[in-house]
């Protein structure tokens, strides 16, 4: 039965692989983005089932998660015994819009932070806490619950010439080849999106919905956390949590996905 399941799992790599470099050789020679009229959501192409879980509150999973962002929003904690309630008031009007235009330009860093990274400046700076850690439950819920805040609203990077040449940083990570399958995230979300890979249907990957539940992790996951997956599946090493490189690749996607809905918190297979 061993052997069996080995042999198995080596054609399902091979199919996979085959196809992948199928898809690379196809897409060598487009490479153009996707028209603005052309794009959309991974949401268009769920089933019955999983668009009722993102639609409904009351069932979608990571409800909790935004439920428990909620009560960190409102709880003192640092030295300076402060919550993020004492500077934001309520969220639901502060926190208005703003994940709709993150990542966005830091002064101090010289540089684009995406919105963890602005939740744990604002714990060691205002708070005086210690960061939380990447993919953390309190990290996930707090930038859930403020995500939540935008749902509906159109992605909107900031008009800050600033960003421009991250958003063209992010562009060539995009567009480069890496790995040892040797392809770009755009042979695939751009070049064959809509098209199958080893059964699975191709999506545009566009970042609207995150932190984002996705059945397959049967938790709430960040972009990055998506984005690290992609790079460990083309066999390439992946960028640490909080590295430029994946802040420019955040950038550059949400500035891709401009005037699309925020979904936050969506729901993924």
């Amino acid at each position: 039965m061993n052997r069996r399941m080995s042999l198995l799992r080596t054609v399902v790599c091979r199919a996979v692989v085959s196809a992948m470099t199928a898809f690379a050789i196809a897409g060598a020679a487009l490479g153009a983005d996707i028209p603005l009229d052309k794009r959309r959501s991974g949401y268009a192409d769920l089933g019955r089932d999983s668009k009722a879980m993102q639609d409904d509150d009351t069932i979608n999973p990571a409800t909790l998660w935004v439920l428990d962002g909620e009560a960190l929003w409102k709880e003192k904690t640092g030295a300076a015994n402060r919550a993020c309630a004492d500077c934001h008031q309520d969220a639901t009007i502060s926190m208005k819009g703003v994940a709709a235009r993150y990542p966005a330009f830091s002064p101090a860093r010289k540089a684009p932070i995406d919105l963890e990274q602005r939740i744990n400046l604002c714990r060691s700076e205002h708070q005086q806490a210690p960061p939380l850690a990447y993919e953390s439950h309190d990290l996930l819920a707090l930038t859930a619950y403020v995500g939540r805040q935008s749902r509906g609203m159109a992605v909107t990077p900031p008009s800050d010439g600033r960003l421009t040449p991250f958003i063209e940083a992010g562009r060539k990570l995009f567009t480069r080849r890496i790995g040892q399958i040797d392809m770009s995230c755009a042979q695939c979300h751009d070049d064959n999106w809509g098209k199958k890979l080893a059964g699975s249907l191709i999506p545009q990957a566009q970042p609207t919905g995150y932190p984002i539940y996705r059945l397959e992790w049967q938790s709430l996951g960040s972009l990055q956390r998506r984005l690290r997956n992609c790079m460990t599946g083309l066999r390439a090493e992946a960028y640490e949590y909080g590295a430029p490189e994946n802040v420019n690749l955040e950038l550059f996607l949400m500035w891709r996905a401009r005037g699309m809905q925020v979904e936050t918190p969506a729901v993924r297979p």
